[in-house]
């Protein structure tokens, strides 16, 4: 047996750090190379198509419910359990000799989205105040950037090593995380006490599969068919069956009043709208530079060509990890939120109005990141200031399940504003792309009005006053 050696925060959170890269490269590497996975197995792209839906799904239910079990067992136990699924899905991928068998890897790997809330409980539990709000800044933007950069390797990683290596990679990554977990990471004395509710469970579970599946299949089986209309009303009838239970448990999966403080809920909307623009830019515009020359406005570029030109903005919002939670210190969250999103409005305008050479769209992909760092690495820290320490994985994972979803909705607009409008010689008009980046900017203006709303919350993420009466951290306004 291990034994666990004295705990140093550095360490900690350079464990954090590779835990959470890993899961956010796994969110995009396989996305630019799913023709090539389509090839590889011999299926349709409908099927296919559940590479990405299938842990899409099992992300969004892990979170939370991984998050909320932290909080009640142990973060440092649940970590180390995420962090091997993480191992063991990426392994079952690499080794994967079916698409069936393809998309069960990419479940497991989903059950691992709980890493992100933990992290952030594990940094607010053994990192101290002073530095705390810097620590969830860099692993809260490693994320995006991770994600960001998935896209930029998939192309190279395939050149050089091979298509199993998008998998190994991360297998190695996240099983060296998982040993340095139980190796230096101390558990914390911080509990939830009382049963997780089953009930609420299941109802969490059901409401957000069927919203994210009706999402996910919408463009492709049409937004009016039965089927896509059915799972929208099943989900809203899940959730307000869910809404229901949680008020009656005892002890509650989310509790649904901390929902309403002013600093969750506000940090949730931008949480939600950064994942909007962030998953549909990242997403859309590699098929912008992808687009042939023929068709009068595509680069020609190739996967990794197109990698290339998103590196800018998956750069500096790493930078941004280090930079915002000193700016939050000297000028507040809020300020830092609403210029970040404020950049983002500015960055998708230009992409839609100025795309006729490379050098627009990486110098509007520098301001884009700038914008996103912001946002994402401030947005964290308000959330785990506006809670009590014990809640800090539930809440945690609720923003960054809202995230998630925001993103899944921004990505279904953004095919469906491109395919909305016909073909021109055989491709994508471009007037599509230009409507899709209209929208995503119209929709961060959004998030920037409700970053106003955010209340000022100390510099760092443990405020004394807080911790000692955690019911302040509730009315903080």
């Amino acid at each position: 047996m291990m034994t666990r050696l004295p705990p140093s925060p550095r360490v900690t959170v350079m464990v954090l750090a590779v835990g959470v890269s890993a899961f956010g490269l796994l969110q995009s590497l396989i996305v630019p190379v799913l023709s090539q996975v389509q090839e590889r197995f011999d299926t349709d792209q409908a099927t296919v198509t559940w590479v990405l839906t299938s842990y899409l799904l099992s992300a969004a239910v892990a979170t939370p419910v991984i998050g909320r079990i932290g909080d009640a067992v142990g973060k440092q136990k649940m970590l180390v359990v995420t962090l091997s699924l993480l191992a063991v899905g990426s392994a079952m991928a690499a080794l994967a000799p079916s698409i069936e068998w393809m998309i069960v890897a990419r479940v497991v790997q989903g059950l691992g989205g709980g890493v992100l809330p933990l992290a952030f409980g594990v940094i607010r539990d053994e990192v101290s105040p002073a530095r705390a709000g810097t620590a969830v800044g860099i692993v809260a933007s490693l994320v995006s950037a991770a994600f960001g950069i998935g896209i930029v390797l998939a192309g190279p990683i395939v050149e050089i090593l091979g298509y199993t290596w998008l998998f190994w990679l991360p297998a190695i990554a996240t099983a060296i995380a998982a040993v340095g977990a139980v190796l230096f990471i101390p558990e914390s004395p911080v509990r939830m006490t009382g049963r997780i509710s089953l009930t609420s469970t299941v109802l969490l579970s059901g409401w957000l599969v069927a919203l994210l599946l009706a999402i996910s299949e919408g463009n492709d089986r049409g937004w009016t068919s039965a089927v896509i209309l059915g799972l929208f009303g099943a989900a809203v009838l899940l959730m307000i069956g869910w809404i229901v239970a949680e008020r009656r448990a005892s002890v509650p999966l989310v509790d649904l009043g901390l929902m309403r403080v002013r600093g969750v809920w506000t940090s949730n909307v931008v949480a939600f709208v950064a994942g909007f623009g962030t998953f549909a830019s990242l997403g859309f515009l590699p098929q912008l530079l992808q687009t042939p020359v023929a068709s009068g406005y595509g680069f020609g570029d190739t996967i990794s060509q197109s990698g290339w030109v998103l590196l800018p903005a998956s750069a500096t919002g790493f930078v941004m990890g280090f930079v915002a939670p000193r700016l939050v210190r000297r000028l507040s969250a809020r300020r830092v939120i609403c210029a970040g999103a404020l950049a983002n409005v500015v960055a998708f305008a230009g992409v839609a109005l100025f795309h006729e050479h490379t050098w627009q769209l990486s110098s509007l992909m520098v301001l884009q990141g700038f914008g996103n760092g912001c946002v994402v690495s401030s947005v964290a820290g308000v959330v785990l200031s506006s809670v009590p320490r014990h809640q800090s994985g539930v809440a945690s994972g609720m923003n960054a399940n809202i995230r998630l979803i925001g993103g899944s909705i921004g990505t279904a607009m953004m095919a469906g504003v491109i395919t909305a409008h016909d073909r021109v010689a055989g491709f994508p008009a471009e007037v599509g792309y230009r409507d899709g980046f209209l929208v995503l900017s119209a929709v961060l203006v959004v998030g920037a009005g409700a970053a106003l709303f955010i209340p000022r919350v100390p510099g760092h993420v443990a405020d004394a006053a807080s911790e000692a009466r955690p019911d302040l951290a509730r009315s903080a306004v």
